[in-house]
């Protein structure tokens, strides 16, 4: 047989679609040539391949070799296309029968021994072949992380003499088997750790409860960055779901899993100097973000005035949508990005405010402030100020509040009652939404609407003011939202106090 076809998957974004290797030896002058619009990492299997298949000690032909990876529309990128093309030679060749080879698919880059390496996007990979029912047969890295998948059926192997042998039938392969995950690992920090600060971390506790949005606005040493990395260990576990779309997007840019944390939310912290495309994601290539890598978890932004005014901006769209698109001239790929935003700022130039240490302007404090802009603000939830310690409070025998985990478990009661009853999150309810479950009395919204009026909010505040009272009604095990929790939500309004009071 001459001719050989076989089924293997690119990788564009989070998605991987069908390819085709279609492998044809024909008499003529010796030659390997590659088509169907591969780029340079993939033209270079020309050489892998070559040595891999001589030194597994088969025969390598000496005629005209075409390889066509159709569609040929479609960009191939990477060396997931070795293994199919070793194969798909043998087939052509007559080395290997060809019974059977279209209920599997494969991914694989060989070393020059036929050594299999791993790929980027087996996850992916491994999702898109369960679908078509059809065998993954992946390098043993990619199918320990793959097996995970429910339904999909996952072959590991080492070498390509391996696969030769379980396609010959000489010597099967096993199917890959997930390891148990445990559901939820303790983590070494704990909100106990922090010294004093209960305003903040009720506030975090809220956040964590209704999945909102938080700024911590305060003098350097508060613990606003112990506080935001608390957050993460605080929220339920991910389902299963969510951590196979997590693991997803961390496959493809080579972030293998850890199977142990594979139900813990990641936490992303980047440092200021990040760009845009760092930030949300791009190249020309698409390749998902800082943004997304904290899908389903917590992305930090330390700092956040020194951030470039541009950067902090491109976060107004994902931070309403869960979702950003990256557009380019070749292609373009949507990646999921639904993640908590934890941002920390000091409060003026010199990073104090009202007291001894107290060295900005007014008119400094609100040129630092305004490298924010008001729509941005207007998607931050809660917003608390992380004020010093009192004197004492080191060397007294203070009440550090609860452990970590007395506060997930309330935390995780709470999401199960937003869920049965409105299928989402506090934070996740449109304005329809809100109007059905943050209703209000006469009296209690025309308390509210004076101290909109009276902070100069926009309507998109309103709206996540009632969202953040929802969570503070559900902590409460209240079924209807009352003026108390009004009162707490907009306690949490510090970054607007303070521009008002500036701007006064």
């Amino acid at each position: 047989m001459s001719l050989a076809v076989l089924y293997s998957r690119a990788r564009i974004a989070i998605e991987a679609p069908l390819v085709t290797v279609e492998v044809h030896i024909s008499p003529g002058t010796p030659g390997f040539n590659l088509v169907g619009l591969p780029e340079a990492s993939v033209k270079e299997a020309r050489d892998r391949v070559r040595s891999a298949i001589i030194n597994s000690h088969f025969t390598f032909p000496g005629e005209k070799i075409t390889v066509n990876l159709a569609p040929a529309d479609l960009p191939k990128e990477g060396g997931r296309f070795d293994l199919p093309i070793a194969l798909g030679i043998l087939i052509a060749s007559g080395q290997l029968p060809a019974v059977g080879i279209d209920q599997f698919e494969f991914a694989g880059e060989l070393a020059l021994t036929g050594e299999l390496r791993s790929v980027l996007g087996e996850i992916p990979f491994a999702m898109a072949a369960a679908k078509q029912g059809r065998v993954a047969i992946l390098p043993a890295d990619n199918a320990n992380i793959a097996c995970h998948i429910q339904e999909a059926q996952v072959v590991a192997a080492n070498q390509l003499t391996d696969v030769f042998f379980h396609l010959t039938g000489q010597q099967a392969l096993a199917f890959s088997k997930p390891e148990r995950i445990q559901q939820h690992v303790q983590s070494e920090r704990d909100l106990q750790d922090i010294i004093g600060q209960p305003m903040a971390k009720r506030a975090l506790e809220i956040c964590a409860a209704g999945g909102h949005h938080l700024l911590m606005l305060g003098p350097p040493g508060t613990g606003k960055t112990m506080l935001a990395s608390r957050l993460a260990d605080i929220l339920p576990p991910m389902t299963d779901n969510q951590a196979l779309e997590t693991a997803a997007v961390h496959s493809i840019v080579g972030m293998a899993a850890d199977i142990e944390d594979w139900h813990r939310r990641p936490f992303r912290a980047p440092h200021h100097t990040c760009s845009a495309v760092a930030l949300v994601g791009g190249s020309s290539n698409p390749k998902p973000g800082e943004i997304s890598l904290a899908h389903n978890g917590v992305l930090f932004l330390d700092e956040l005035p020194e951030f470039d005014r541009k950067v902090i901006d491109v976060l107004r769209e994902p931070l309403e949508s869960g979702m950003v698109t990256i557009s380019r001239a070749a292609r373009q790929a949507d990646f999921p990005a639904k993640f908590q935003l934890i941002a920390a700022l000091n409060p003026s130039p010199c990073g104090h405010y009202n007291d001894d240490k107290m060295r900005s302007t007014p008119d400094q404090m609100l040129r630092y402030l305004n490298k924010l802009s008001g729509p941005f603000l207007d998607r931050i939830d809660i917003q608390i100020e992380v004020a010093r310690l009192p004197k004492g409070a080191l060397t007294e025998n203070q009440d550090r509040g609860e452990p970590s985990s007395v506060v997930r478990e309330r935390v995780i009661s709470v999401h199960r009652v937003q869920l049965e009853r409105q299928g989402k999150l506090n934070s996740e309810l449109s304005t329809r939404e809100i109007d059905q479950y943050c209703a209000l009395t006469k009296a209690d919204a025309d308390f509210l609407e004076t101290a909109i009026e009276k902070l100069g909010l926009s309507i998109r505040a309103y709206h996540r003011i009632l969202k953040v009272a929802r969570t503070v009604a559900d902590l409460r095990q209240h079924q209807h939202i009352e003026r108390s929790h009004l009162a707490e939500a907009l306690g949490y309004r510090a970054m607007d106090r303070l521009l008002a009071s500036l701007r006064n």
